[in-house]
């Protein structure tokens, strides 16, 4: 049979999908010549195909059509929340205690009791409601999230610089968001707009105490905390779990800015906090953090005087003891931007065994979020892509969809057999290697109510009071400096829970925002006289 004949019964045998360190070439290529993506060498990349040097250009432009044609999908859609990011890679070490015991007593995640393994990771920071080339001097919580390639699987603990949040249910997540985006109508942020919801959100004035006081504008983000705000469990091999915290604490140091400062960065430097961290790793300064946790036994804890599971709270340290648990290094920069950072998919319902949710309302809603809006925004398959993608193998029975360039079956798997439970070949369920499923026992009626205990404004009072004297005065004069436009519903709002919180914090916005009202005005009034009185004369044209 000669070649064609074989070629035409039987197929050829292409091996393997060609990349840029793929070592085939054609005749007329060698390591530096550029291809299309079909793997043609590109003979002319600096004039389209045209009758005559002027025009016009053909259909048949086969370079230019696909190179333009990518070129108009370039971006995927920006994220919602979480637009503009900074990331890097490193590795996570466990110190395998939990202050005196093995950890072991409380988790049985490989990530914290083997000790002996560097767990690579992969970190994005972010700012929350600003878009992809926003500034980075915005006050804006920022975000913190940690892709953890362990042993055993991905683990994402996705958080913030901020240790609570503005609400404690998920239902409103939308409605906040919207608020805080840009006018649908004019396309402005409106301060208006944002403590409207605010106000009538009284929850939310913890998290404007942080957000308003130098808390809110983080210097940089090596300098910079991180927590994973929302209440998860940890599981031992007993199956017995507790209530656990998460919190990233720089070994740099903490740093925050002042308005005034972040406005003086600003207009040398609005990307400053991205070429800070490529910068230091590329230096070999890596940042460290180190992690730590707070421990508390599962249930309602009818105690305190809130609701563990609220992430508008804080668990205070002399209560709830913070165990040093592990260190973090950043230590490698992304080689592509967009392939690493902005395709980075993150979802707080990512956990191995051993880590588990707790009832926490809020996380319950991102769960179900996070890991749907990668799928819109990457695609189906965007756990394939290589910054997503598990380090270890891989066996399911999911298929096709957008862009999947690969089916997750080992090569000992039948092809045909692409489900479960099977008795001719399929994949099969884990040994549970004699480990307990943690079986919390739920009972009561199905309701639509708020927790028991809000106390909107204690910890709020308690925030107040711990800081200095330099960040309440900022705190006063960024909150009244935002609150001066809005509707006098509005500041009356906010003033009365600002007094609840604590009698001092409400006098003094109350006072600060006549005052900026009155600057304001003043200021004003000056501008119109200077109008008048200032400029030069110009000839018409």
């Amino acid at each position: 049979m000669d070649d064609e004949k074989k070629w035409r019964a039987f197929g050829t045998n292409a091996d393997g999908a060609g990349d840029a360190n793929d070592e085939r070439k054609a005749e007329n290529e060698n390591d530096d010549t550029l291809t299309n993506r079909q793997g043609q060498p590109v003979k002319d990349n600096q004039n389209i195909r045209t009758v005559g040097n002027r025009g016009p250009s053909t259909l048949e432009n086969y370079d230019f059509l696909e190179k333009m044609s990518h070129f108009d999908r370039e971006r995927v859609a920006e994220r919602v929340v979480h637009g503009r990011g900074a990331g890097a890679h490193g590795y996570f070490e466990s110190y395998g205690k939990v202050g005196d015991d093995d950890i072991s007593k409380y988790t049985r995640a490989k990530v914290f009791t083997n000790t002996k393994v560097k767990t690579p990771v992969f970190v994005r920071f972010s700012t929350v409601i600003h878009g992809t080339h926003s500034p980075e001097t915005l006050r804006d919580p920022r975000g913190f999230a940690v892709k953890f390639y362990t042993e055993d699987g991905n683990w994402d603990l996705v958080g913030n610089n901020l240790k609570i949040f503005f609400i404690r249910d998920a239902l409103k997540f939308p409605d906040m968001v919207h608020a805080f985006k840009p006018d649908p109508v004019t396309n402005v942020q409106d301060m208006e707009r944002f403590f409207d919801f605010v106000a009538s959100s009284p929850e939310s004035t913890h998290m404007i105490t942080f957000l308003f006081s130098p808390w809110g504008i983080p210097a940089n983000y090596r300098q910079m905390q991180g927590s994973g705000v929302n209440t998860y469990k940890w599981v031992n091999a007993e199956g017995k779990a507790v209530l656990v915290k998460y919190h990233w604490e720089p070994l740099q140091g903490i740093k925050n800015l002042t308005q005034t400062e972040a406005d003086d960065i600003q207009s040398q430097n609005f990307n400053h906090a991205t070429e800070d961290l490529y910068k230091a790793i590329e230096d070999g300064e890596y940042p460290e953090w180190e992690l730590y946790v707070q421990i508390m036994e599962d249930g309602e804890h009818k105690e305190l005087d809130f609701d563990p599971l609220d992430d508008t709270k804080l668990w205070y340290k002399d209560e709830f003891p913070w165990y040093k648990v592990g260190k973090m290094t950043l230590n490698k920069n992304p080689q592509n931007y967009f392939a690493e950072v902005e395709q980075a998919a993150f979802g707080t319902g990512v956990l191995v065994d051993g880590l588990d949710f707790s009832d926490d309302k809020m996380l319950q809603g991102r769960t179900f979020s996070y890991s749907d809006t990668q799928r819109y925004r990457v695609g189906a398959n965007y756990l394939q892509l290589p910054i997503n993608a598990p380090k270890k193998r891989v066996a399911t029975n999911q298929r096709d969809g957008q862009m999947a360039y690969h089916v997750d079956s080992p090569k000992s798997h039948n092809p045909h057999i692409n489900y479960e439970p099977s008795l001719i070949g399929s994949l099969q369920e884990a040994d549970r290697e004699g480990r307990k499923f943690h079986e919390p026992e739920i009972h009561g009626k199905l309701v639509r109510e708020a927790i028991d205990r809000p106390n909107n404004f204690g910890q709020a009072g308690e925030t107040w009071r711990r800081f200095n004297d330099w960040e309440r005065d900022e705190l006063i004069t960024n909150l009244s400096g935002a609150l001066a436009d809005a509707d006098t519903r509005i500041q009356e709002t906010m003033i009365k829970n600002c007094t609840e919180a604590d009698q001092e914090y409400g006098k003094r916005l109350k006072e600060g925002i006549e005052k900026q009202i009155a600057s304001t005005k003043a200021k004003h009034d000056e501008g119109v006289e200077k109008s008048r009185e200032m400029g030069q004369s110009s000839d018409p044209y």
